[in-house]
């Protein structure tokens, strides 16, 4: 017996794994210390665990424990990632790097540094929603200070060629950004591969807690520094004060411990899955395009667009399937996908768009029900839209 609604956005937010949640539970009761109160048992428990987790979600990049700062999430090491390494550098440049279909959490704090008086190129991107290092390279001046470009698009999926931008950086001498919370935990990501100096992850895309993420900080090769974004207590080596959220670090390393076992198994399991959404909805209807590359994107991420029917009704239509139209972080707005915009997708391919997120606990069952559920709303509204027929 299926149970409903049927959750398939799992780009947006993960359920928290239930072993994620068991490891956590005697940090709120039991083992409550803080983990910077050195002077007694409490506090030391609480420190063994954040370190045992500052190893686990290092490991899972292959970097140091040493690396890793926590934040408050994805969007908060991007913040100090960005401002941080820009205010860092100012004496030696103004000039930053990114592309147009970033995360807000990037495109955001670019924005705000240009009010301050920094530079920043808005790298376009193909149909595919990928830059090139080429791009990239000619886009570096001996102003650059900073280039910004995720691993794996929030919406379309797409991967982009992260080590080659990161060997362009290096020989040029600027340091590397990338987004990585979509991808760490899903696709292989290395930070010795990807060449990368900051790197931005999260927890609740990968079956951990809300509330916590992390900014891997290169030390050596070069030995990165930021100027904080927050102040007081001198926390995490003065890079991120406040007191450690204890209970959601642990899950945060038990996630990223769990996704480093299972990375090849687990990308299989929601490939297929996607491969089989994919077929059953596009064998049964017209006009179905799908948005992003057809290879080079992540494994759980279909985004497609139907023809003559609007996103918001169509999702309206499959009550019994949470998906989204985009970014959950914007979808609020009424405006088409930026990121489709971008990507040359047409305004009402864009606003027909759907983007189904599969993940861990996503069952053949469930796929089958959606693929019948998809299909039976997207025939309902084309059949009451009198412009379908005549588009044909």
């Amino acid at each position: 017996m299926l149970a409903l609604p049927i959750y398939l956005d799992n780009n947006s937010t993960t359920p928290t794994d239930p072993r994620v949640l068991e490891a956590m539970l005697p940090f709120f009761t039991e083992h409550f210390g803080n983990a910077a109160s050195r002077t007694h048992a409490y506090g030391w428990k609480a420190e063994e665990a954040v370190e045992k987790a500052r190893e686990q979600i290092a490991h899972l990049i292959g970097a140091s424990a040493r690396e890793i700062i926590f934040t408050s999430g994805a969007t908060e090491s991007n913040n100090l990632a960005i401002k941080g390494a820009a205010h860092m550098a100012r004496p030696h440049g103004n000039h930053i790097i990114t592309a147009q279909t970033e995360h807000k959490a990037v495109l955001d704090p670019c924005k705000r540094l240009e009010q301050d008086g920094f530079v920043v190129t808005y790298l376009p991107v193909d149909s595919f929603g990928q830059v090139s290092a080429q791009q990239v390279a000619d886009a570096i001046t001996d102003k650059t200070v900073l280039v910004s470009i995720m691993a794996a698009n929030n919406e379309v999926g797409t991967l982009q060629p992260i080590a080659e931008i990161g060997t362009v950086c290096k020989e040029k001498g600027v340091l590397f950004h990338c987004d990585a919370a979509q991808a760490a935990g899903k696709v292989p990501f290395d930070v010795d591969t990807s060449r990368a100096d900051l790197v931005s992850l999260s927890a609740h895309k990968i079956y951990g807690p809300k509330g916590i993420g992390a900014l891997y900080v290169r030390r050596r090769h070069p030995h990165v520094r930021l100027e904080p974004l927050i102040d007081g207590g001198g926390h995490e080596r003065g890079m991120r004060s406040g007191t450690l959220p204890v209970p959601l670090i642990v899950g945060f390393g038990l996630a990223c411990d769990l996704c480093g076992q299972v990375i090849p198994e687990e990308g299989e399991h929601t490939l297929s899955l996607r491969e089989r959404l994919r077929t059953g909805i596009i064998k049964a209807l017209d006009d179905v395009s799908l948005n992003g590359h057809p290879r080079e994107r992540l494994p759980g991420n279909l985004n497609l667009s139907f023809a003559h029917v609007q996103g918001e009704a169509l999702m309206m239509a499959m009550k019994t399937v949470a998906v989204s139209s985009g970014s959950a972080c914007t979808s609020a707005s009424v405006e088409p996908s930026y990121v489709l915009r971008a990507m040359g997708v047409p305004d009402d391919l864009a606003h027909s768009s759907i983007r189904f997120g599969i993940g861990r606990f996503n069952t053949q069952e469930e796929i089958d029900f959606v693929i019948k559920e998809v299909i039976g709303a997207v025939e309902h509204l084309r059949s009451l839209n009198p412009l379908t027929e005549a588009s044909r």
